[in-house]
């Protein structure tokens, strides 16, 4: 089974014609998640059977295993067998009484020992816990009438491998919950299919051993995807678990619907009457499944590590923090937030991740952009009581939104780049903490603050007035992506010297920034500022201004419309930002 406790209390076993007294234990799960077996693998495989849900899939796969196990070979070449039981939260133990008097008789008592287990992948979250107490109390009762409903069974198809169950002193079975990423390994692993499925079933009982235990097996549920079937179908999450668990149980029990119309036919009658029996909600899988088809709505299965909307809180955060570019990045090509990225960055929030914003905008830009997608304020991802790194790294904003980094361009710099300005007629824009200062009005100007949400700038037309009683940190000349490559940026990166750096973020524009800073600089300022290693930061850039930070991350993933800079340090290379690239690595990498 997928884990292994300590033996069982044993019991004599029941008389065929008895009627079944039931026993049942509900075990708390041992705290290791690992153990090693030395012995040989002819000495530790059992055979089993591996069902999916299947309904979607009808082929049956035969395996040799004891639990979800690797062969490890030595140097002899004896295999040994690397035992990976998951991880379990401790449940309360049912406490047994002593036995009265009056419950000693005759009869014997058969034991249920029901494990629910929950993979380490999930995260605390209230309601799975909640789901695995009640399966605790679930489990034994739908086990209680499945045996039932066996001696009485005229079923021509199910395997009778298992028919008195009254014969056997106790009976193991263990249910798991885990996410669609676990249960899509499984089925890659052993079934050669890649992609998740809702239950797997795999049965553990071996008739020629004779053993005193019927060693049911193991029923493997993705709350994920019992989660979308329950909101598909109408019915709360509880309601499609206790339908799967059906489902596993009564393939462990040796009904299989992949072997004909007719064995198909029988197994939903017995999901149907079972479910009755018990009060549950549901018509059974098999009946959901055809009522999907003829609904025009089949089962999808999705080929792809990429998680699906409303899916992260079955699954635990890879990081702490993510940090995440704007333009070209978190904006599309409209310099907007798609409601499908507002949406992923709302989920990642809601699950504990913290998504900090390093930009080469002012942070009231910054600010009036989320707000159009509900991401400002407290709840959201910026403030002015939230971290940041602004301005290429210029201005660094710490805990409560305390300004912790300044740093000022050169003086003389900011001369000569104004001087240039008026000369040659090139659009200017100064940069002063949140305001933003040029010399004359231009339409590019215009959509710096109109397109890209800066604050509308100041017009001071002389280069003195400007100048005087202000900190500037960047100056960017605003022209067409062809006059930045060719006039601005070879004048400006052999003009500026040691004194300044020039960097793009976007083709039509060049800024002038102090030397020796970067986003890259901000970001490790930050961290250090919070107590966060780099480690626990995944960062999501485009341009090449985002090539510190990427290569500082965990994680580093360039968009696909980022410069080839960007691309050459990242760890992986996302869809582009109208593609909603943001989300998609969200989605993907983070969880």
């Amino acid at each position: 089974m997928l884990s292994r406790l300590s033996p069982l209390l044993r019991t004599s076993p029941l008389p065929p014609s008895s009627p079944m007294a039931v026993r049942v234990i509900t075990r708390a799960l041992p705290s290791s998640t690992v153990a090693t077996s030395s012995l040989p693998i002819s000495h530790v495989v059992k055979s089993a059977s591996w069902h999916s849900s299947s309904i979607f899939g009808r082929t049956k796969f035969n395996y040799r295993s004891l639990s979800i196990a690797r062969g490890l070979g030595n140097a002899n070449g004896i295999g040994k067998m690397e035992i990976v039981a998951v991880s379990r939260r401790e449940y309360r133990k049912v406490r047994s009484r002593r036995p009265s008097a009056a419950r000693k008789s005759k009869e014997k008592e058969l034991e249920l020992s029901v494990k629910i287990c929950i993979e380490e992948q999930l995260p605390e979250d209230p309601e799975i816990l909640d789901i695995a107490e009640m399966l605790r109390l679930n489990v034994p009762m739908a086990m209680k009438l499945a045996f039932d409903g066996l001696s009485n069974s005229t079923y021509q198809t199910r395997d009778t491998s298992i028919s008195d169950v009254g014969s056997f002193e106790s009976v193991e079975l263990s249910v798991l919950l885990c996410n669609d990423g676990f249960i899509r390994k499984l089925n890659r692993e052993w079934r050669d299919e890649d992609h998740a499925t809702d239950v797997l079933s795999m049965s553990q009982h071996i008739p020629e051993l004779k053993l005193p235990i019927l060693m049911l097996g193991d029923i493997v549920i993705s709350i994920e995807t019992a989660a979308r079937q329950a909101e598909e179908r109408g019915h709360t999450i509880l309601d499609e678990i206790r339908i799967l668990v059906v489902h596993g149980l009564l393939h462990l029990l040796g009904f299989d619907h992949e072997l004909s119309d007719e064995a198909e036919e029988e197994m939903e009658k017995e999901e149907k009457l079972l479910l009755k029996s018990l009060g549950w909600q549901g018509k059974g899988l098999i009946q959901s499944a055809h009522d999907a088809e003829t609904n025009g709505s089949p089962h999808l299965d999705y080929a792809d590590d990429r998680k699906r909307e409303g899916s992260l809180r079955f699954y635990k955060p890879k990081f702490s923090y993510i940090f995440c570019d704007m333009d070209g990045t978190l904006l599309n090509s409209k310099s907007q937030i798609s409601l499908s990225t507002a949406k992923a960055l709302k989920e990642a929030t809601s699950r504990g991740v913290k998504v900090v914003i390093s930009t080469g905008k002012t942070r009231p830009a910054v600010i009036n952009i989320l707000k159009m997608v509900d991401l400002a304020g407290k709840d959201g991802i910026a403030s002015e009581f939230s971290p940041g790194v602004f301005v290429q790294g210029l201005l660094v904003y710490g805990r409560q939104g305390r300004e912790i980094f300044r740093r000022n361009l050169d003086p003389n710099v900011c001369r000569e780049a104004l001087l240039y300005s008026l000369k040659h007629k090139v659009p200017l824009i100064a940069f002063s903490e949140d305001r933003c200062l040029t010399l004359f009005e231009h339409p590019l100007v215009d959509s710096l603050h109109t397109v890209y949400h800066e604050p509308k700038a100041d017009i001071i037309p002389s280069v003195e007035q400007l100048l005087a009683g202000v900190d500037i940190q960047k100056v960017i000349f605003l022209d067409t992506a062809e006059g930045v490559s060719t006039t601005l940026r070879p004048y400006w990166a052999e003009a500026t010297g040691d004194h300044a750096s020039v960097v793009q973020a976007v083709p039509d524009m060049l800024e002038i920034v102090p030397s020796g800073t970067s986003k890259g600089s901000g970001v490790r300022m930050l961290l250090d500022h919070l107590g966060v290693t780099p480690k626990e930061v995944m960062a999501i850039g485009d341009g090449e201004n985002d090539v510190e930070m990427l290569d500082l991350a965990s994680l580093g993933v360039a968009l696909s419309n980022g410069s080839e800079k960007a691309k050459a340090v990242a760890n992986v290379i996302g869809i582009s930002n109208d593609e909603d690239g943001v989300a998609d690595a969200i989605y993907r990498y983070a969880f």
